[in-house]
């Protein structure tokens, strides 16, 4: 029998609106308070970068205020003054309408109500007799105005040739560089030990780009008068994240591409690294999300299903009149009494490697993600209400951690990462799975997490900020409470649950797994069983020799040297991004072909593949 392999985590990286992921930084802007003065001064360090602020001790307030959810900043737009068009009909009233107007602005269809009399060389009078209807540039107050957004003064944009990418394409960039660096391992030592096609990048977008610069641009521009542009349509793809890391990150030819269920793709992008290196087919996978929705057609979207915390709201919940501003970092209050999700914008990435290939290059081992599972929830009433699927698919992950890891470390070494948007209806739905599940499992008090909290809902990214964070709360024995709210709703069921409203201090010596719940629209469940760095240990260990642990140890310390170095040029603002432009790139000409196998530009790539069904013979 073949030795199943095991995808743990190498490296992630990513950024989302607590600062940068790698290295824990993002994590430790959560449980800043909890932190010593000196782990807090690089929290502050590292955002400070981030901002272009020089100095982090004399812009402390500063900086704290301008992370996490807070009030819509005006680099997004403005939420008191948002750009729209009214629609102004006109009727003459047997006075025509009467204006001039520039011939080059006439429309190329005249209405037949127009009159066109010449006032000049350049121009013409125009009276219209009957009904006009013209759609009138205006602004309104946006009912919206808190959101997730990346730290005040970072433009991804502006740290490589972006040429007008859509935002959620330059976060891309950022968030693939950053889990590149945080591997202390030189990508070209890793394709000299791994077959070109054995690397595979899963990463994408539930939205697409909707800024003006991808989709939005192209369905907005010729409405608004604009030209639309031959990038719009390519750079809106759902699966470009994948496309940007393959084509100027990695430079890949593996297995690639996006697997979408909403506000659970992460997770859904998870499971393909996962399968793809259990068996076989690769040995180093990048997983990830990218998600810029922090666009006013976007959350009026939302907005109109009622599923975002309005200003009003708000304070209804706090019981303010309106002519005061509502507390814009506790918008969103998972499990306590809310009025809806917070958006926010993030991108994530994961890297995975087989067991082997992380003994044998001495990464440091953060994890391992050993199952994720999906189900739909059947017949639906509502196709944004949520349903039975995440039953199943809760229920799955703990049976795969008790399978792994015996009951006893089940119920004593876990916590789990809720969904936990914020939402009246997921307060009921969630809290009532998550008991009922624990309960079924003997667990008692099972510790919950809710980091959209702080972080806000960063749509199909949200599962990647709750799994880079507990990679954190791995490390420094930390479990991020929820701290926006003061009370538990009455609806919320708490048996056999812990909801913390303080960060809650774990022992790491009895820590053994983490599950990452998520549901999306359309009944897109997933939940994914991580093992602890002390989980993943200990499994191997009955794989691996003495001697082997030690080549290994010796090996990881300069990678952990490595990361430590990058990491300090990073803080300092002298580490640039990974963006390769016209670089490398191959052509006809740099293949060789043959029936068993392809030579690429050096590399062997074997396609002597053995037969998929030995037991399926065709006569």
């Amino acid at each position: 029998m073949s030795q199943s392999k095991l995808p743990v985590i190498v490296g992630f990286g990513g950024i989302n609106t607590a600062g940068r992921s790698s290295c824990h930084h993002a994590y430790s802007r959560l449980v800043f308070d909890a932190l010593s003065e000196k782990h807090q001064r690089r929290t502050l360090d590292s955002v400070a970068q981030l901002m272009n602020i020089e100095d982090s001790s004399t812009r402390e307030k500063y900086i704290l205020n301008h992370t996490l959810v807070r009030r819509i900043e005006v680099q997004h737009f403005d939420p008191d003054r948002v750009e729209w068009n009214r629609r102004f009909p006109t009727q003459s009233n047997g006075h025509p309408v009467n204006f001039d107007v520039k011939r080059q602005n006439l429309p190329d269809q005249i209405p037949r109500d127009w009159s066109l009399t010449p006032s000049s060389v350049t121009h013409v009078n125009v009276q219209i007799v009957g009904q006009q209807d013209f759609l009138l540039p205006t602004v309104r107050d946006f009912e919206v105005k808190a959101a997730g957004q990346l730290p005040t003064g970072f433009e991804p944009g502006d740290l490589y040739p972006s040429r007008n990418h859509p935002r959620g394409l330059q976060m891309t960039i950022y968030a693939a560089s950053d889990a590149l660096g945080s591997l202390g391992i030189s990508w070209d030592s890793i394709l000299d030990r791994v077959p070109s096609d054995q690397i595979a990048v899963y990463a994408g977008s539930a939205m697409g780009q909707l800024d003006s610069a991808g989709t939005g641009g192209m369905i907005k521009s010729r409405y608004v008068g604009q030209r639309v542009s031959s990038k719009f349509c390519a750079l809106g793809l759902a699966e470009m994240p994948s496309d940007f890391i393959n084509a100027y990150v990695l430079g890949s030819v593996g297995s690639t591409g996006a697997s979408l269920g909403a506000c659970a793709s992460f997770l859904y992008n998870l499971r393909n690294g996962i399968h793809d290196i259990r068996s076989g087919r690769a040995r180093v996978v990048l997983v990830g999300a990218a998600e810029a929705p922090i666009t006013p057609e976007v959350m009026e979207g939302y907005g109109a299903m009622g599923a975002l915390a309005t200003d009003k709201g708000l304070r209804q919940l706090d019981g303010i009149s309106e002519d005061q501003q509502p507390n814009y970092r506790r918008a969103c209050r998972p499990f306590s009494q809310n009025c809806g999700f917070t958006i926010s914008e993030s991108s994530q990435m994961l890297i995975l490697f087989d067991d082997a290939l992380a003994m044998e290059l001495g990464a440091t081992m953060y994890g391992a993600a050993a199952d994720v599972f999906v189900n739909a929830d059947g017949f639906k009433k509502s196709i944004s209400g949520p349903g039975v699927g995440n039953y199943i698919t809760m229920a799955k992950a703990l049976a795969s951690v008790r399978a792994t890891c015996g009951i006893d470390k089940l119920r004593a070494g876990g916590f789990v990462q809720a969904h936990g948007t914020g939402t009246p209806q997921n307060r009921t739905t969630e809290s009532k799975i998550l008991s009922r599940v624990a309960g079924q499992f003997g667990i008692s008090e099972w510790p919950v997490a809710a980091l959209k909290s702080y972080l806000g809902h960063s749509l199909s990214a949200a599962s990647g900020d709750q799994i880079n964070a507990t990679l954190g709360v791995w490390d420094y024995g930390i479990l991020p409470g929820i701290k926006t709210i003061d009370h538990l709703a009455d609806d919320v069921i708490s048996d056999h649950l812990d909801f913390s409203i303080e960060d809650k201090e774990l022992d790491l010596d009895s820590q053994y797994y983490a599950i990452i719940n998520s549901k999306g629209f359309g009944g897109n469940n997933a939940s994914a069983a991580l093992l602890s760095p002390l989980s993943t240990r200990k499994m191997l260990e009955h794989r691996y020799k003495n001697k082997d642990w030690k080549v290994w140890e010796k090996n990881n310390q300069v990678v952990r040297d490595r990361v430590q170095e990058w990491d300090a040029r990073s803080i300092a603002g002298k580490e640039k991004v990974t963006y390769c432009f016209d670089h490398d790139v191959m052509t006809d000409k740099d293949i060789e072909l043959s029936s068993n196998e392809i030579n690429l530009s050096g590399k062997t790539i074997k396609i002597d593949i053995d037969p998929p069904y030995p037991d399926l013979v065709l006569d």
